[in-house]
């Protein structure tokens, strides 16, 4: 992807807000995501869009040079853009490496190659450093992560990424590769069977109800609601395909896993 003159820019989710303000082109940002919250400061910008609707009259009147957006969910908003003459960018990174790619390519598009590998290599760094201490770890917990609950949706890959650089196994390993959200769907059952030792709760656009989470049928039967290891993640932070899931969502999980092994001995 080549340098271009890019002075505008509307982003359609959240982490290309995040993105641009750690790459230092937060002045290029004309409109954001109602569900922006990182950094706070990016909340004081004109709302554009949710994630699935998005006001193509604003957007239009803005006229930025380019609009930023995220997965097959937004085709639509794309396709009435583009078909009014505006330059889109999707982008449907789904797993770390690819989170990583993606801040290349951003950086790329808004002259800031330098500050993006730099960022970059600040992520690895945090990565590597993880990794490495999770290989002190005598045990590796199997986890139950869901971000949303009717229907259970199970982690997508990066979050099945982030537990195993943590040194933990995601008990839905397989279904994390699947890009689309119907493809991780799970039943409670499954779960149950599988009996994970510590269950990560975290959905999209709603506080997460742990209570209702542990009455749930058969439930009572699981290694982590029995040994209450049952905790609510931020979405803000593990939902969003950028930085934050590896500046501040790694040593959430880090030192979970780090306090069960504590625990086991």
């Amino acid at each position: 992807m080549s340098k271009r003159n890019v002075k505008s820019l509307i982003c359609l989710t959240e982490e290309s807000v995040e993105t641009l303000y750690l790459l230092g082109k937060e002045n290029l940002i004309k409109g954001v995501s109602c569900f922006v919250e990182r950094p706070q400061e990016a909340k004081k910008l004109p709302v554009v869009t949710s994630f699935i609707k998005a006001d193509i009259e604003k957007i239009k009147k803005i006229n930025p040079d380019l609009v930023i957006g995220f997965s097959d969910i937004q085709k639509d908003i794309a396709k009435e853009l583009i078909s009014d003459g505006q330059d889109v960018y999707i982008s449907n990174q789904r797993s770390i490496e690819e989170i990583l790619d993606y801040i290349y390519q951003l950086s790329l598009l808004v002259d800031a190659k330098e500050k993006g590998l730099k960022l970059i290599a600040r992520l690895e760094k945090i990565i590597f450093e993880a990794s490495n201490e999770s290989q002190k770890f005598n045990y590796k917990p199997r986890i139950y992560f869901e971000e949303w609950d009717e229907p259970m949706i199970n982690a997508i890959k990066w979050i099945s990424d982030i537990f195993e650089i943590c040194g933990a196994v995601n008990i839905f390993k397989e279904k994390s590769q699947a890009s689309m959200a119907k493809d991780r769907y799970i039943d409670s059952e499954d779960v149950i069977a599988k009996n994970p030792e510590m269950v990560f709760i975290c959905w999209c656009g709603k506080k997460a109800d742990l209570e209702s989470v542990k009455a749930r049928k058969g439930w009572d039967q699981i290694d982590a609601i029995q040994n209450n290891q049952i905790f609510e993640l931020d979405p803000a932070v593990f939902l969003q395909p950028g930085p934050a899931v590896i500046l501040d969502g790694i040593n959430v999980i880090l030192e979970k896993i780090q306090s069960f092994n504590v625990d086991k001995k």
